[in-house]
């Protein structure tokens, strides 16, 4: 009887669980999928409406200009450019290596700056007004999109770097720090269509 209860306990022993888990095995990741799935619709949605208005017309752009290459083009390197130190403190916050998961928040950080920066003189370089026609709407409607969630994960990595500087981190703010990373790689993927869209589908697509 003694034997019985004894082993019932230790098939109900959980204290040897991690409490901290990652990618499929965390709740917070599903949720993460899940609205990155929906936001890429919404982004799937305007590209569709995008190549719908170019159809409804016989000028494309209707003033002729597309947007300069320069500042995209620019932006975009960056973007790709930042999927390195992503990357590895993403790996980094899996080991619970706090001092480069804190270096890696603070070069995002940074980096959002500079994305952001650019990111002015691109919308100054768009050569359309969103008023003036449907083409104009559509493309400040993209880049709105995106800036809208650039600036979200921007605000967010602040707040997380805040997080990791104070006196006790948690274990499970290194899996933020993972979804952090993880959505940053929603905002640059969602971007490369989008530049492509923006930048190249006028100069491709003449009429």
């Amino acid at each position: 009887m003694a034997a019985g209860v004894s082993q019932r306990r230790l098939a109900l022993d959980v204290s040897r669980l991690p409490d901290v888990t990652f990618a499929i095995r965390s709740v917070t990741w599903w949720g993460t999928i899940g609205m990155m799935a929906i936001e890429g619709g919404v982004f799937a949605l305007a590209v569709a409406s995008y190549f719908y208005l170019h159809s409804r017309t016989d000028r494309w752009p209707p003033t002729g200009h597309p947007p300069d290459l320069l500042w995209g083009s620019l932006n975009t390197a960056v973007f790709l450019l930042s999927l390195i130190p992503t990357e590895w403190y993403r790996r980094r916050a899996h080991k619970g290596d706090l001092r480069a998961v804190r270096l890696g928040l603070i070069i995002a950080s940074l980096t959002g700056v500079v994305n952001l920066t650019i990111r002015y003189f691109e919308m100054k370089h768009l050569n359309c007004n969103w008023s003036g026609d449907a083409y104009g709407s559509i493309v400040w409607l993209l880049i709105g999109l995106h800036i809208t969630h650039l600036l979200t994960d921007w605000v967010e990595t602040l707040v997380l770097t805040v997080l990791f500087f104070s006196p006790h981190v948690e274990g499970k703010r290194f899996v933020d720090a993972e979804e952090n990373a993880s959505y940053w790689y929603f905002v640059v993927l969602t971007w490369i269509p989008i530049y492509l869209v923006l930048y190249w589908a006028p100069r491709w697509l003449v009429g």
